[in-house]
């Protein structure tokens, strides 16, 4: 990246130089500030990286929360509620993902020589880089992978990289996951992170063995959360690796306490707002959403304890949702909930990437397959709404109350799903991923005004393809895209096997 940019900008220095004295032999020397790094310090760019993720992805209220149906508009209301299914449409979070893993591979090359002072960095960098690999496929299926990154003349000159099939994406990405956690068991760096670890760093109390604890933890339960995510198309890789993972907790730990969870906070200060607080309070704006139809519906049904977390009541002191791309709003805007004051007002809040809770649920899931997890499917679970329940401040007798009604573990999966959608609110592009994957929740419905009418039965089961795609890599956008229907629909990720939806 920065070599281009000295091309180009030693390219334009001569021109000038060119037009106004004739020739120079030192255009470089002319061009070159003495002042400037040569490179962004690596713990800079991390930094960036982490916030860069937080905000561009954080901030997504209706959109994924919508497809994952959890909150609808009540104001401004559009065809898709979220979504105008152009290729233009989350074009930002495409371009984020690719300039991070930029960025990481920038810093990545900058101190291969140098890697024992930046074994710590690199370390996150490199499970970040995985990160945004997973988002990424989740979210557009098929994407350049294998390719990227090789546009310079001693990388190969790829300047148009092709897509890699998904089912291949995701076994690299375990690969590499498992190899970056197979060097943290042997030992980290001493390289102190500082500020520059925007997630687990604690100013109040340094402490750098747990602080890479916990991004091994992290690494570990990512790894969990990518094998469930293939279980009904790659049983044997799945099962290897969460059996693997469980069955060796001091070489792979994962995260099992809120306090571990993987979060972006917020200072709370200009212009470090938390996103949800940024678009819902900055000029009035938290009344364009409430909460879906189907979701209140069902924190009623079940007494969920979770509602006084995530929703408001109306104005007659009830708690109600409201449906899914309506073509009008409602009469009064304070009739239906809107979302809870936990979630939407506090400026230092922060964006899950992992929640401890999405720990156990895997494991549940996993013992209901028939893994050795060494827990009962039972005792994941419970231990699963426990945290889920703490994470949202919910008191332990109202927790016991839920685990002996609705809530009660009844020996299905679907239990076990239906539990983690309510828990993944705010993480809502996961969550979504959960509904393509299981179906649940089956009480999801696409927008009531759709520009397509009845032609789709089910949300979006993908991100459009930036229109720059097809502007500059066509040939090998269009051979990817050759399935895919009305920019949205057409092909289902490789994970998702659910039939009947179109």
């Amino acid at each position: 990246m920065n070599k281009i940019i000295k091309k180009t900008g030693l390219a334009a220095s001569a021109l000038s130089l060119l037009l106004l004295s004739g020739c120079t032999k030192n255009f470089e020397d002319i061009n070159t500030n003495p002042d400037a790094l040569p490179y962004s310090p690596p713990n800079n760019t991390l930094v960036n990286v982490l916030r860069n993720t937080g905000e561009q992805f954080g901030g997504d209220v209706d959109g994924y929360g919508t497809f994952a149906g959890y909150i609808v508009k009540i104001q401004y209301m559009d065809f898709m509620s979220g979504l105008v299914p152009t290729n233009n449409t989350y074009g930002n979070r495409w371009y984020a993902c690719y300039y991070n893993n930029t960025q990481l591979k920038d810093m990545l090359d900058y101190t291969e020589k140098t890697a024992a002072g930046y074994k710590n960095v690199r370390f996150i960098a490199r499970i970040w880089q995985n990160y945004m690999w997973s988002y990424l496929t989740d979210g557009w299926r098929n994407v350049p992978f294998t390719e990227t990154f090789q546009g310079t003349e001693e990388q190969g000159g790829v300047l148009r990289a092709k897509y890699d099939k998904q089912e291949d994406i995701y076994p690299a990405i375990l690969k590499s996951l498992k190899e970056i956690a197979d060097e943290m068991a042997k030992g980290y760096g001493t390289d102190e992170l500082d500020g520059a670890d925007a997630i687990y760093y604690n100013p109040s109390k340094k402490d750098l063995d747990l602080e890479m604890l916990k991004w091994r933890k992290f690494c570990n339960s990512l790894r969990l959360r990518i094998a469930m995510r293939i279980s009904g198309v790659a049983p044997d890789l799945a099962k290897s690796t969460i059996e693997e993972i469980a069955g060796k907790p001091d070489t792979y730990p994962v995260i099992g306490d809120n306090s571990e969870s993987c979060q972006l906070s917020y200072p709370g200060a200009p212009p470090y707002y938390e996103p949800w607080y940024n678009s819902g309070m900055i000029g009035n704006r938290r009344n364009n959403w409430a909460l879906s139809d189907i979701f209140i519906d069902h924190l009623i049904d079940t007494k969920d304890p979770r509602i006084a977390a995530v929703a408001l009541k109306a104005n007659d002191g009830e708690y109600r949702g409201y449906p899914n791309g309506a073509k009008q709003g409602p009469s009064s805007l304070t009739s239906v909930s809107w979302i809870g004051d936990r979630y939407i007002t506090n400026a230092a809040g922060a964006t899950p990437f992992f929640k401890a809770c999405e720990t156990y649920y895997i494991l549940a899931e996993a013992a209901m397959l028939g893994y050795n997890v060494g827990v009962s499917a039972q005792m994941a679970y419970e231990k699963a709404v426990n945290l889920s329940m703490a994470d949202n401040g919910i008191s332990t007798e109202a927790t016991n109350a839920y685990l002996a009604g609705a809530g009660k573990w009844n020996n299905t999966k679907e239990r076990i799903w239906w539990d983690m959608w309510v828990a993944l609110f705010k993480e809502n592009f996961e969550a979504w991923s959960l509904y393509r994957r299981t179906g649940v929740p089956t009480t999801n419905y696409p927008s009531l005004n759709s520009i397509f009418g009845k032609k789709h039965n089910d949300q979006p089961w993908r991100l459009p393809y930036p229109n720059n795609e097809y502007l500059y890599n066509k040939a090998n956008t269009d051979v990817a895209a050759a399935k895919v229907v009305d920019n949205v629909w057409g092909e289902q990720m490789w994970w998702d096997k659910r039939t009947g939806k179109f």
